[in-house]
């Protein structure tokens, strides 16, 4: 079953910033779909998009197959019930003058769930859930390590049993040592509770092992999306194989290394036809004149290319 489907999705910001700009998504229960591309590509505001954080200026945003593009916000708080989001640092996500009970307590406070007693057990249950200790209740943010203050964070994400959880760069604020811990504990609750996921991250390594199908952006829209065995080992669009050409994988064939000619253009004044086309190897003419439609090569691979392919060495 499809939980979550975006269609024709943009956002401008002021100055004209096309940070969202036509993306086409679609999540299925339980499924995790990983969202890569460079800083600034837009996968931070299509997140927020996604959860009504921030108002689309266009498109469709339909989750159970409900359209909630222009839910009312008393509507679309108790729709919030159903979704939970990890941000990327968890110290400033967290309110440092309430305990980790009040912070894990204040989501069912707010969603009418429970009352004392059983708010308590379920603030136990979720300090378990996420391998914290029952005396950290008491704690308050500052005192824990960043490993510690993200599993807070994931632990308040999911205290009212969420269908569907967003994870805007979850680990990029830790330390390399915690990250594979906390990678590792998101895939393991989300297969668990079998939960929908949008893993949001700049880290392909992270990317490959939590997300079993990856879409990849670049400036303001999805170039590439499809499988993850695709996408890691037959990339069709050469913006993902550039990216994957930077990652060395220990045991792996070294990969041609790709370098990318110029800088990522203004998301405000993007080039005419394909965005890509003032970097990429391939342009010809018709890459200024046309936009390439995000096209279906193989089953579930999408590729917006006038000429996809696999580069030798890549």
């Amino acid at each position: 079953m499809t939980l979550l489907v975006a269609r024709d999705l943009r956002k401008t910001f002021a100055g004209g910033v096309r940070a969202v700009d036509g993306v086409d998504l679609s999540i299925g229960a339980g499924e995790t779909l990983g969202l890569v591309g460079e800083s600034g590509c837009g996968k931070s505001t299509l997140a927020r998009l996604v959860l009504r954080l921030i108002e689309p200026d266009g498109g469709v945003l339909a989750f159970r197959g409900n359209d909630i593009t222009h839910l009312p916000e008393r509507a679309m708080r108790a729709l919030r019930r159903d979704m939970g989001v990890v941000f990327q640092d968890p110290f400033g996500s967290l309110n440092p003058r309430m305990s980790v009970a009040q912070l894990l307590a204040e989501p069912l406070r707010v969603h009418g769930i429970g009352n004392g007693a059983s708010r308590a057990a379920r603030v136990s249950a979720l300090l378990d859930l996420v391998g914290l200790l029952p005396e950290h209740a008491a704690r308050y943010p500052h005192e824990f390590s960043g490993g510690q203050r993200q599993r807070i964070a994931i632990a308040r994400a999911l205290a009212t049993e969420p269908a569907f959880l967003v994870c805007d760069e979850p680990t990029s604020a830790l330390d390399v040592s915690i990250q594979a811990q906390v990678l590792n504990l998101l895939r393991e609750l989300q297969e668990r509770l079998g939960l929908a996921c949008l893993f949001v991250s700049h880290n392909l390594a992270a990317v490959r092992h939590m997300a079993p199908r990856v879409a990849v952006m670049y400036l303001g829209q999805v170039v590439e999306e499809a499988p993850r065995e695709a996408i890691f080992g037959a990339p069709q669009h050469p913006y993902t194989q550039a990216l994957l050409s930077a990652v060395a994988e220990p045991g792996a064939a070294r990969r041609q290394r790709i370098v990318l000619k110029g800088e990522v253009p203004s998301p405000a004044d993007p080039p005419s036809g394909c965005r890509f086309r003032t970097r990429c190897p391939r342009a010809v003419t018709r890459c200024a004149a046309e936009v390439p439609a995000l096209a279906e090569l193989a089953p579930g691979h999408r590729v917006a290319c006038h000429f996809p392919g696999v580069l030798e060495g890549v």
